[in-house]
């Protein structure tokens, strides 16, 4: 869609409206939208008409909700938007979403895969979050040991790190070292030092 205005020039510019509107889901017949709360929580419409500033008119005939008034505030707009007239019959709509595969896109969507996912751990019972840690914790262990052997080999290749990490075969042999002697106690050193000059003098 394109509209036009004067610049101080007085020159007709012609800007498409995606380019200036932040939105691209708008409020619009054929839109596609999932209810937020209420009894038919979870479940995709399509808007119909709207009606007023807080409601509209919406059709669900692929996903069992019958043609009724919903408020905006219990819907969540989606990027999903059928192409029917304005006010279409049932039968329209209900072949509109059908040549959309729009259930198919929807479960195939990031946004349906949460939903899942948040409704799979919201039925989970004590011992099926006990068994998701342990699978996560042997799942780390196994990946931090891949991980540290190719961070070794990529160091010996001389394409990680500064310097290259030797091989095991090529170390040299650690040697023991041999037990430091005990420190003396220092007045045991002074009566020794006595001792000696005493000698020398007498």
């Amino acid at each position: 869609m394109n509209y036009f205005y004067l610049t101080k020039n007085i020159a007709i510019v012609s800007i498409r409206l995606e380019d200036v509107m932040p939105f691209a889901r708008y409020v619009e017949p054929g839109r596609v939208a999932l209810v937020a709360n209420g009894s038919l929580k979870g479940k995709l419409v399509s808007i119909v008409d709207v009606i007023d500033q807080t409601r509209v008119l919406v059709d669900g005939p692929g996903s069992g909700v019958a043609r009724q008034k919903i408020r905006l505030n219990q819907l969540h707009l989606t990027k999903f938007r059928l192409s029917y007239p304005f006010t279409a019959p049932t039968r329209v709509v209900r072949k509109a979403w059908t040549d959309a595969k729009l259930n198919e896109k929807w479960d195939a969507s990031q946004w349906a895969q949460k939903l899942a996912n948040k409704q799979k751990r919201a039925q989970m019972t004590d011992y099926d979050r006990f068994k998701l840690t342990s699978a996560r914790v042997k799942r780390n262990r196994a990946r931090t040991a891949v991980f540290k052997s190719l961070k070794t080999k990529a160091a010996r290749s001389g394409a990680f790190g500064k310097r290259n990490v030797p091989k095991s075969a090529e170390r040299k042999p650690r040697t023991k070292k041999a037990p430091a002697k005990p420190a003396k106690n220092s007045f045991y050193k002074t009566q020794t030092t006595i001792i000696k000059i005493c000698r020398v003098i007498l």
